[in-house]
């Protein structure tokens, strides 16, 4: 069993920072793939970013591209998301998804509420 697990969510002013945390573990797990997704209420969920574990390519969705960055640990199985220059467009329930290497099963956490306001 493969547990995804996100930290780091909360409430920031316009021009604010945070940094989401997720981590995926279960006793075989091997990560090939981990991203980080958003999903507005009514609206579907959207890629914001990802993060190839073998070579550690990045890619970001263009909204977000110069104010987020993408990293993991040296075993990548687990990913931060620095989020800088925050706005309320970027207000969403964020979600980190695990591939696994081999079999490209997906996994997903439970996601972490960002709330960007005055």
């Amino acid at each position: 069993q493969v547990q995804v697990a996100e930290s780091g969510g909360g409430t920031v002013q316009p021009g604010g920072s945070l940094r989401l945390s997720c981590t995926a573990s279960g006793p075989t797990f091997s990560a090939y793939a981990m991203s980080w997704h958003r999903q507005v209420s009514g609206q579907e969920r959207e890629l914001v970013a990802q993060i190839r574990v073998p070579g550690g390519s990045t890619t970001y969705a263009d909204s977000v591209r110069g104010r987020f960055t993408i990293s993991r640990n040296k075993i990548g199985n687990t990913v931060y998301l620095q989020m800088n220059s925050l706005n309320p467009e970027d207000t969403a329930v964020y979600y980190c998804k695990a591939v696994a290497a081999g079999w490209g099963t997906a996994f997903w956490g439970q996601g972490t509420q960002v709330i960007v306001s005055s």
